[in-house]
Order: structure tokens, then sequence, then C-alpha cells
């Protein structure tokens, strides 16, 4: 009763309600999987867009731009900000925070910080279950922003409809350090901090290595200013290019259905993992299957068919 009470006040707008449930999911608290269940059918209308870009791209400060932008808008929007720390309270220098802070007053926008807590790929392991509750709160636009650039930040293109690179003037040989597996994730390139010395050279750089790719749609790329609010509206409106182009081309509907596959696999296997780890039974059969392992008298793989046929 209590959980249809939040979930009732969280589909009604209340952004107490939608904080506790983000806090739930996020700590795996009891009765979190039924908040996520309830709310499942609600989703769905929100425009996921990953933020991503190497540490120092100024992201934080875009998200807000584009936040403010949507605000004056209309439009509700969700950030969910990913760090190590927290990224709009611990983390970020001064100048975000308060810009962050003046952004947390607006009725349209609804801030969340979110450690990373040790998950690979760039993502907290929450993440999907705060897109999920800030779709049903009725956020227009959800913005998922990074801890930065690597090889594991792929793990962005899995969640978001539309991807946008942060890249700044400068980076040089970077571009082409980071381009395998990277600079292929962006559906849109925002060059920003454009006023500084080298921006002209980066945009070049990146749309010859965009036109050397595979994709049919080739992203844009866009300079902007993001501390002087330069190029605000023109990136916004790139995004809403995309989604449009999403939508036509079906797209979207692929993305998603992709998306849901593999956290549908996902859910599989952190419960397989719970079961192998909390059920003591299992628990000793496995390290009774190691010592097995160890002394070769039984290979990996048969291991592996032992236990699974244990847990299932």
């Amino acid at each position: 009763m209590v959980i249809l009470d939040l979930v009732n006040r969280l589909l009604d707008g209340d952004k107490r309600a939608c904080a506790r449930a983000i806090t739930k999911a996020e700590n795996n608290e009891p009765g979190s999987i039924e908040i996520l269940k309830e709310v499942y059918k609600k989703t769905g209308n929100a425009h996921i867009v990953g933020i991503t870009g190497p540490p120092g791209g100024g992201k934080s400060t875009l998200t807000y731009r584009l936040s403010k932008e949507l605000s004056d808008r209309g439009k509700k929007v969700g950030i969910i900000a990913i760090d190590p720390t927290s990224p709009f309270t611990g983390g970020s220098i001064l100048g975000d925070r308060i810009r962050m802070n003046k952004l947390s007053t607006d009725p349209n926008v609804f801030i969340r910080s979110m450690g990373t807590r040790g998950h690979l790929g760039g993502l907290s392991k929450a993440t999907h279950g705060a897109i999920k509750i800030f779709d049903a709160f009725g956020c227009d636009y959800i913005f998922v922003e990074t801890v930065g650039v690597g090889q594991s930040e792929v793990d962005i293109v899995k969640t978001a409809d539309t991807v946008v690179m942060i890249m700044v003037p400068g980076l040089g040989d970077d571009i082409q350090a980071i381009k395998a597996g990277i600079m292929e994730i962006a559906d849109i390139f925002a060059i920003n901090k454009s006023d500084l010395d080298g921006a002209e050279r980066t945009a070049g750089e990146i749309k010859m290595m965009v036109e050397m790719g595979t994709v049919e749609k080739k992203p844009p790329i866009l300079n902007v200013i993001a501390s002087q609010n330069e190029g605000i509206k023109e990136l916004l409106n790139e995004i809403d290019d995309h989604k449009k182009y999403l939508i036509s081309s079906g797209e979207l509907e692929e993305r998603r259905l992709a998306r849901l596959r593999l956290e549908i696999v996902n859910l599989i296997e952190e419960e397989i993992k719970s079961r192998i780890f909390n059920d003591k039974e299992i628990y000793n059969l496995l390290d009774n299957i190691l010592k097995d392992v160890y002394n070769k008298d039984i290979d990996p793989y048969s291991a592996k068919d032992k236990l699974f046929n244990a847990i299932i």
C-alpha cells in the first residue's frame, strides 16, 4: 500500500516522491523492484540524451545550458549525472555547483547525481531505474551525463536515444587515441569552448573521421561556447532533428528493442550471481567445484554446467 501511494504521488508529479523512488532504486531497497514494475507502463515518452566526452570538456555546463533552455520552452527535464564522487555536490568546481544549485530550484528540472560505485562502463547500475522513474514522472527529456570518456564509455550508447559527444579544441593526437569505439557512438558532435584556438582544426579533424565512418547518417558537428550560452539553441535543434530521424526511420524502435534485450539479459545475469553468492548451498557447491577444477579433476566448462544445473 505504501509503495502504491509513492507510485501514485510520483505519477502525479510529486518531486519528493520522485526523489524517494530513485533513492530506493539506487540503494536497491525493499520495494524498489515493485516501484519499477508499477511505473514501467508509463515510460517510453521521454527522449534520453547521453552527454559524454573527455574530462574538462564542460559537460556539466553544457547540460545546464541545455536544460535551462528546455525549461524556458516549458519542457520538463531530468538530469542524471554520473560521477565517481558526486558531480554537483562534491566532485565539481564551485562554478558548476552554483549553476546547478540555481537550476535545482527550477520547477521544470530535476537533478540527480549518482556515483558509479565501481560499476564498469561509466554508468551507475541504478541509472536504468532512475531513467524509468524520470520518464514516468513526466520528463520530456532526460540527460545522462557520464564520468568522462574511455573505451568503457560506450555503455552510454546502450542507454541513450541520442548521444552527444563533447569535444574541445587542442585535443590533437588525443582524437586519434580515443577514436576506436568512441567516436563511432556519437550522434552529434559539439565542440565546446570554441572561442579557444584550434576550434576549427578540431572540427576539421572530426569531420574527416566522420566521413571515414560507415554509418548512414553522418553526425553533425557544431561549435558551441556553453559558458556564454552560444550555440545551445542550435544544439537543441540538432537533438530534436535526430529524434525526428529516429522516429521516421524506425531506428528509435530498433534502439529501444536492443536496449530492452540487453536489460533483460543483464537482469538474468544479476539474478544468477545473486543466487550463487546468497544461497549458502549453491555457494558451498561452488567452493567444492573450485577445488575439483584446481586439481584438474574437472574442467571449468563442465564445472559451469554442474553449477548452472544446481541454480535452475
